[in-house]
């Protein structure tokens, strides 16, 4: 959970993102080649996606249905009626000159999502965060700049055409956000959301999920908006937060010295850590909109909406609520929880066949986490099943293994090794005749310590912890045999 940090109290920023989600279909929005990431260059392309003569886009179902889902899991009023337009612009990893897109009728519009975050003491903050719009479209192709002269970094460019007609849709925030941290976690939501729903990977490295940041700042008071920039080229949420910070300050800095903002589009250049100029920024007027002829119009009947509704997770933020409200889970445990759905559907499948909650929670977010950053592995892909996790939960909690057992025999666990054998012939002693026997005898061997802890040394009830443990091969219920040491060394 990250903690707010507010800008100079003489200005405000004014923040709204233009976030671009590939859609996880197999083939593209149009046509049917693939979308699969990493295929050689210009491998996965057809006549429909490179802008043939004579050629016909089909809308992609599948890319509707998401496109549909994601509106309604952000809130969003979907529209029964909308339809696709032409966005004329030259680029050379354009093939057709203009791109499919939506502009005034779009599929979805007036959302909203919930992010959370701390203030300075600690306390959880939630903001609503408007969505304006989010709409279908193409992607174009990439270039790859190559070669080096001294002027402009790269002597000759290529043209990869393989994301040319890859399915996005473009999630539009309204300019709620104030700091760069509230727009890091707001792309942070809108990736766990899209996870969730499965209609997105939002793997922001190989550019499934892509931020724009538009910012301008005013004085604190002041109504009207202050002139827009936008920045690109930032991939990672860091760097999203980053890249605002500073331009808040740039803005302001140029604002306090007479300068004149001016409307343009700017880089994120991770290497300096600072913004660059690009270009000036177009309006929508540049791009010359008219309503797509080769695609019919689009209808979404109820019954349709109903179902595609239906289908909908409980999501991110309905669960944190409900692992606090329900569970009494810290909201630390629970953002680690929801952070991916295959921990969160991990952890339910361990509590729903009776594992206590907290202990499933400080589990998977304490040990298992831990296995899994070092050994770059995936929840889904440990042998530990959620019922033996359980299991061993409640072995612990039954005094059948200590804590210290569990841990130790870990690796194993995840590894595949069955708890029953793992933990065969360790089963703790219980029996408090048994154990207050073994301490007797270990109090008798050591009278020299015993006459220390009785002068004073307290500290010294955990050598004789020890020695039980030792004695037993650490079988010795650890808590009882606390209890029982310090009742007899007092008892002299």
């Amino acid at each position: 959970m990250t903690t707010a940090t507010p800008v100079k109290t003489e200005y405000e920023a004014i923040i709204g993102l233009e976030t671009h989600c590939q859609l996880s279909t197999n083939t593209k929005i149009f046509s049917n080649s693939s979308t699969a990431f990493g295929a050689d260059p210009n491998t996965n392309i057809d006549p429909v996606c490179m802008g043939l003569p004579g050629v016909l886009p089909v809308l992609n179902a599948k890319v509707l249905e998401y496109a549909v889902k994601a509106g309604l899991a952000l809130n969003c009023q979907i529209a029964r009626y909308s339809k696709f337009d032409r966005k004329q612009y030259f680029y050379p990893d354009l093939p057709k000159n203009y791109q499919i897109s939506q502009y005034d009728l779009p599929i979805a519009e007036h959302g909203w999502l919930e992010i959370e975050m701390v203030d300075d003491a600690g306390n959880p903050i939630r903001k609503r965060i408007g969505i304006t719009r989010l709409h279908m479209e193409e992607d174009a192709g990439k270039l790859v700049h190559a070669g080096s002269d001294r002027l402009a970094g790269s002597s000759y460019s290529l043209v990869d055409y393989n994301r040319a007609g890859v399915p996005l849709v473009e999630i539009v925030s309204e300019p709620d956000l104030r700091t760069g941290q509230e727009a890091a976690e707001y792309a942070q939501e809108l990736r766990r959301i899209v996870r969730y729903l499965g209609v997105s990977d939002g793997n922001m490295q190989e550019g499934s999920l892509r931020c724009d940041v538009n910012i301008s700042v005013r004085p604190v008071g002041q109504k009207e908006f202050g002139t827009k920039v936008e920045i690109k080229n930032m991939n990672s949420f860091s760097a999203i937060q980053k890249a605002i910070d500073y331009e808040i300050e740039r803005q302001i800095a140029a604002v306090e010295a007479g300068e004149t903002i001016i409307q343009e589009t700017r880089l994120w250049e991770e290497g300096s850590q600072r913004t660059s100029s690009m270009r000036v920024k177009e309006g929508s007027s540049d791009y010359r909109y008219f309503p797509e002829p080769d695609l019919a119009p689009i209808e979404v009947s109820e019954p349709q909406l109903e179902s595609w509704n239906n289908e909908l997770p409980e999501l991110p933020a309905q669960k944190r609520h409900r692992y606090e409200t329900e569970l009494g889970l810290s909201a630390y445990d629970t953002r680690v929880l929801t952070e991916d759905r295959p921990v969160t559907e991990y952890f339910e499948s361990a509590i729903a066949v009776g594992a206590s909650s907290k202990a499933a929670a400080n589990w998977i977010t304490q040990d298992i986490a831990a296995y899994l950053n070092k050994q770059k592995l995936t929840i889904s892909e440990i042998k530990l099943s959620p019922e033996n996790l359980a299991d061993v939960i409640s072995r612990i909690e039954s005094g059948k293994i200590s804590n210290a057992q569990a841990k130790e025999k870990l690796v194993d666990l995840l590894n595949g090794t069955e708890p029953e054998k793992a933990f065969a012939g360790q089963e703790l002693i219980n029996d408090e005749d048994t154990l207050a026997e073994i301490i007797d005898e270990i109090i008798a061997a050591n009278p020299k310590q015993v006459e220390q802890y009785r002068g004073g040394k307290t500290n010294l009830k955990g050598f004789f912890v020890g020695q039980v443990l030792k004695k037993t091969n650490k079988r010795a219920n650890p808590k009882l045999t606390n209890e029982l040491v310090e009742k007899k060394l007092n008892a002299g």
